[in-house]
């Protein structure tokens, strides 16, 4: 079984809960427009990390919080659909293409067949979304990935039932991030179909409590990114699943501090070419990451130095973090031609259905 009850993991989503608290209030008024400024900015943003909540889902969320005396957090019990479109009226939004945020993700503790029919829930919930408000929200949607056939028969469901955008992925699923041989099939799949693979990053089981005082969600998340990523690298996914277009959260992690070290071990090494034929840099820069609270000068620079704009796509993490993250993206000074690829180009490029 791939999950398992971890009290490291539930101290460690109470304190990301209780930071991510404390960062929305501080936000919320860079969220609101001032009154003096009713007009609202032309939608022309694709937002790529974007989350939604069906009500059944909501539910689990409520009661597994409930247990574990973890705070709500403003913005997610009262989401509605129709309350997020105002949002992103309000911040420029066009299209947001949404995806399950990483705690508690599907299985609540409750084992594969539930974390199955959550999966359900949540695709047909967010393909009715998608319906009811044309040309505002793509799909990604998630795999319950703790049954290699079950899961394969959510693939089938998603693409050729629901037309989804891509499949929304975790980094780790209890103690496995993604290279693992487990998930073979599904790469196998994903791949022979070339499907957009987002994904999005949880504290590990492993690690809740390697702490210097930060709340997990500073640390440990952006760091999951960079363990599946470097786990798809050194098994030779990246290399050997060519088709899948991998989307990476929060500019990837700690990818690009990191891709030189990771470089140095295994860049020169007997299995060099067989991970990566055309060298590690060139796997990272084939990637696709998301602007998600990584729009600070520093980490955009070091993702700009690893991968060209052409990999980049506009995204918020929004109700944790605000809308309009595109104003830190003027600090970088960056053309106008390359601010609109990563304002939209580059996702509509991605998923050519959001082009329109």
């Amino acid at each position: 079984m791939l999950f398992h009850n971890c009290p490291a993991c539930d101290s460690a989503r109470s304190s990301r809960r209780q930071f991510l608290m404390g960062f929305g209030a501080a936000s919320a008024a860079t969220i609101l427009p001032a009154p003096a400024l009713r007009a609202q900015p032309a939608k022309t943003l694709i937002d790529t990390h974007h989350h939604f909540y069906p009500p059944s889902y909501l539910a689990q969320q409520k009661e597994w919080e409930g247990k574990r005396h973890i705070p709500a957090y403003p913005g997610v019990f009262d989401w509605t659909p129709a309350r997020d479109i105002e949002m992103m009226d309000k911040n420029g939004i066009r299209t947001a293409v949404v995806s399950l945020a990483s705690t508690p993700g599907l299985w609540f503790d409750a084992g594969a067949e539930n974390a199955a029919k959550t999966a359900r829930v949540c695709q047909d919930f967010a393909a009715e979304m998608r319906r009811d408000y044309p040309g505002r929200y793509g799909v990604f949607a998630p795999l319950s990935m703790m049954d290699v056939d079950v899961t394969l028969k959510e693939i089938e469901y998603v693409f050729d039932t629901l037309k989804a955008d891509g499949v929304n992925l975790q980094t780790n699923y209890g103690d496995k991030w993604l290279g693992d041989p487990f998930y073979k099939p599904m790469l196998e799949e994903l791949n022979r179909r070339k499907a957009v693979a987002y994904v999005h990053p949880l504290v590990a089981a492993c690690c809740g409590r390697l702490s210097v005082g930060a709340f997990p969600a500073v640390i440990e998340v952006p760091h999951d990114t960079t363990r599946t990523v470097t786990s798809l690298l050194l098994s030779g996914s990246f290399a050997r699943y060519r088709d899948i277009k991998w989307l990476f959260s929060h500019a990837g992690g700690t990818v690009p501090m990191l891709a030189g070290r990771i470089d140095a071990f295994y860049g020169h090494g007997p299995k060099a070419k067989e991970i990566a034929p055309d060298g590690i840099f060139s796997e990272f820069a084939r990637l696709h990451y998301d602007t998600a609270n990584a729009t600070s000068v520093p980490a955009m620079a070091a993702l700009l130095k690893l991968a060209p704009v052409s990999q980049i796509t506009y995204g918020t993490d929004y109700p944790y973090f605000p809308l309009d993250q595109n104003k830190n993206l003027n600090e970088l000074k960056l053309s106008a031609a390359d601010m609109k690829a990563i304002e939209s180009g580059n996702a509509a490029r991605l998923i050519p259905r959001l082009k329109s």
